[in-house]
């Protein structure tokens, strides 16, 4: 029996961090088709996001509703597409915020497979977009990652600082949530890493964590120590009996948290 239990263990091992390719194939989980913009976004418009590599990437802008120009730009999670994240766009829009949901390579029929470099590339093709836009206002740029997508938000953050970076649900590296969930794998041949406590270290913008504390995926001691290595202004919302893809995390008291931090951090000429 104890022999069995090895050579799965082994055979597990092998599968997980033989390749790069397998590893991405079991963390990115990508929806292949998105609905028409207009039946899910209604008021939205299709934005092509160019990368650096000479990817065309199809996201969705809302442009802001309000004369103050901020855009909040979206980085979702590893599974799904935009779509999902449409209630989310239609919450911040009706604060009186404008948002580009950023779809990656591979994902929502966009071509290209994802990794962690070339989210990255995806990340910074989304912010080259938004700054280029005449009714948006370079000042009043957030960043908004959720899960992994809070990874990609601190990445492009360290070569683009926004406004204001709000993370939902990061870890501090992708390293240290395998080690909670596969504590048997080699961390050395983790080939996807997102440091993202190492990463903030450095970016001296006001930042909002918000994270669950029964999160099953990425438990609050990983948020907690995102939080901790920010150096700048900076706030920790915990929602009480939230897990990791609860409504409350994904559109409810996320954006009431969201929309209030950027209210105080970047007040209207009015406020």
């Amino acid at each position: 029996m104890i022999g069995g239990i090895v050579l799965v263990m082994a055979v597990v091992t092998i599968l997980a961090v033989a390749t790069p390719a397998i590893q991405r194939r079991l963390l990115y989980l990508p929806g292949r088709t998105v609905s028409p913009v207009d039946a899910a976004l209604p008021g939205a418009e299709e934005a092509t996001l160019r990368t650096d590599d000479g990817i065309e990437l199809l996201s969705w802008y809302l442009p802001p509703p309000s004369e103050d120009g901020t855009v909040v730009i979206v980085f979702h999670g590893n599974a799904g597409t935009i779509a999902d994240r449409a209630p989310l766009a239609r919450r911040l829009t009706a604060a009186g915020l404008g948002v580009l949901l950023v779809e990656y390579r591979g994902y929502g029929g966009n071509p290209g497979s994802p990794s962690e470099e070339g989210l990255g590339r995806d990340a910074r093709a989304a912010v080259r977009f938004v700054e280029s836009r005449p009714e948006v206002r370079p000042d009043r740029i957030v960043y908004l990652g959720e899960s992994l997508g809070a990874a990609v938000a601190v990445d492009v953050a360290t070569a683009r600082p926004p406004a204001v970076l709000v993370l939902r649900s990061p870890f501090a590296s992708l390293v240290e949530v395998a080690r909670v969930h596969y504590p048997f794998v080699p961390q050395a041949l983790v080939t996807e890493r997102y440091p993202s406590r190492d990463r903030i270290r450095n970016l001296d913008v006001p930042v909002l964590v918000v994270a669950g504390d029964r999160d099953s995926i990425v438990p609050l001691a990983q948020s907690r120590a995102v939080y901790e290595a920010t150096p700048g202004p900076k706030r920790l919302v915990v929602v009480e009996g939230a897990d990791h893809n609860d409504v409350e995390l994904g559109v409810g008291r996320l954006v009431d948290e969201t929309v209030a931090f950027v209210d105080e951090v970047l007040p209207t000429s009015g406020g």
